[in-house]
This record gives structure tokens, sequence and C-alpha cells, in this order.
């Protein structure tokens, strides 16, 4: 049949036109960068990892360091997620629905983190906050501790996170329309009512995928962080740094033992976004 179809099921893309070597070229292709850069560095991970027997993974993530450096990163992903939540949908429904005097501030500005490097991002806030800062001095004075304590730990992820959902749900609020919350506000519904009975449900997809991305951001989060924190073992160190600090002092095991843990909450937080993928493309169909 044209273009490859089946016998008996009809092309999907009736419309391309490549050969078919080339097709299987560029599929292959993309299979092995696949296998070389994600598949094989994975295994290798989860290799190292319990390269010296499950005793020694065990012990490596038992360490009162590493469950320090795991509840920091769970922590700061707990407050940092739900602000981005709400600043996300906040922002994009002002930037879809209204037109307003520096909207396109608006948008630069919620784009700024994709331009800016972390390390450059977290300098800003030693600047800000550190000792010698601009508000340094005024926080020390009144014991208040921002650089190299939790607090900056979390203001460095928020900033670098902050885009994703709000970038998630600006096209999809603009392509919903308004005629639906406007039938409900003339029957009577207040605009709380509104939003939450219309408006929500019909942008929760938008709203749970970028949570999911800027959760996965949160917790691997490695520039900005490494500048704010200080690497104070136990107080001040997320999993990635505290990986670092071990690959560093040539505990290869426990390096990649620690690094196994993230590397499971990256795959489920893949396997949750491969999910809502789907059921986001069933409800569509």
């Amino acid at each position: 049949m044209r273009g490859g179809a089946r016998a008996g099921r009809p092309d999907p893309l009736p419309h391309r036109t490549e050969p078919r070597a080339v097709r299987a070229a560029l599929i292959g292709t993309a299979l092995a960068f696949l296998l070389l850069f994600l598949v094989l560095p994975l295994v290798l991970v989860f290799a190292k990892a319990f390269e010296g027997g499950l005793g020694a993974w065990t012990a490596a993530v038992a360490d009162p360091v590493a469950r320090a450096a795991v509840r920091l990163t769970l922590l700061t992903t707990a407050i940092v997620v739900p602000i981005n939540v709400v600043f996300g949908v906040a922002a994009a429904w002002a930037i879809a629905r209204f037109r307003f005097r520096g909207r396109n501030v608006l948008v630069t500005l919620i784009d700024l983190p994709f331009s800016v490097s972390p390390v450059v991002s977290g300098l800003v806030f030693v600047l800000l906050f550190g000792a010698g800062g601009w508000f340094g001095p005024w926080l020390a004075d009144r014991g208040i501790a921002i650089v190299f304590a939790v607090p900056g730990i979390v203001l460095a992820t928020l900033f670098v996170t902050s885009p994703f959902v709000a970038r998630e749900l600006i096209p999809t609020i603009a392509a919903q329309g308004v005629t639906e919350e406007e039938a409900a506000l003339t029957l009577g519904a207040g605009s709380w009512r509104t939003f939450l009975t219309i408006s929500l449900p019909k942008i929760r997809w938008g709203l749970l995928y970028g949570g999911i991305l800027c959760t996965a951001r949160a917790l691997g989060e490695f520039g900005a962080v490494s500048v704010v924190s200080g690497h104070v073992r136990g107080r001040t160190t997320t999993v990635p740094l505290h990986v670092e600090m071990l690959y560093n002092e040539y505990a290869f095991t426990s390096a990649f033992a620690v690094a196994s843990i993230l590397t499971l909450l990256a795959l489920v937080t893949l396997g949750l976004k491969y999910a809502l993928e789907r059921r986001v493309g069933a409800s569509r169909a």
C-alpha cells in the first residue's frame, strides 16, 4: 500500500512521502541517541549504586547526612510547587484573559529564569541577602539567615522553577474561551464559584502537567542551590549537592547509591508525565 500502510489498515499519516529506508534511518538514529544518552546512563547509575552489594547501598542511603539531604529536597519541593501553582494560575489567567499595560513585561519576566543561568540567579540572591549584600546587614541584625540556610535554597529553587506552570497554562487558558464563564456569571454564579466549578476543571490537565514539570526541576536543581547553600553537611545540602560532595571525596559507590534515589524520583515523575499525556490524549480523542 502507499505510505507503507499495513494491509487492511489505513495509513495514519497518508501525507508522508519519505521512503521506508529514510524513515528507518531516522527512527534508528533517534533510538540510538536515546539508548546512548538516556537508557545507558540510567543503567550505569544503578549498576554503580549496587556495585558494593545491597548492604553498601543501604548504608549509603541510611546515612544521617543522606537522609537529611532527602528531607531537605522533599521539603523544598513541597514548598516551591504549591507556590508556583498559585503564581502560575494567577499569571497565566491575567496574561491570557486580559490586555493591560505591562503585559509584555510580565511575559518576559516569566521567561527570565529560562534565559538566565541558574548559577547567576543564585549569585543574585547572594548579592541581595549575603553578609555583604544589600539586605544582608539588616537581616543579620535581626537574626534572619537567608543565604547559606534553608530560605535561600527555597528562594533559589522557586526562581528557577517559576515559569513551568505559567508557561503550560497560558496557551491552555487562551484556547478555552470565556463562553461558559460568561454564561455562569449571567446565571448568578459568583466569580470564585465560576472559577472553581467551570474554569479550573477545564485547565486541570495543563495544571497537573505544569506541576509535574515544576516538581521534576525542583527535585534536581543544582546550580542555583549550589551557590546559596554553603554546602553545610546535614543542614543545607540537597540530594544533588550531597551526591557531588560524595563524588568529589571519591566515595563513588555512596555517590551513585544516593544518586539512584534521585533517579527513582525522576523515573516516577516521568511515569506520571507519561500517564498524564496518555490521559489527555484519550480525553481529546
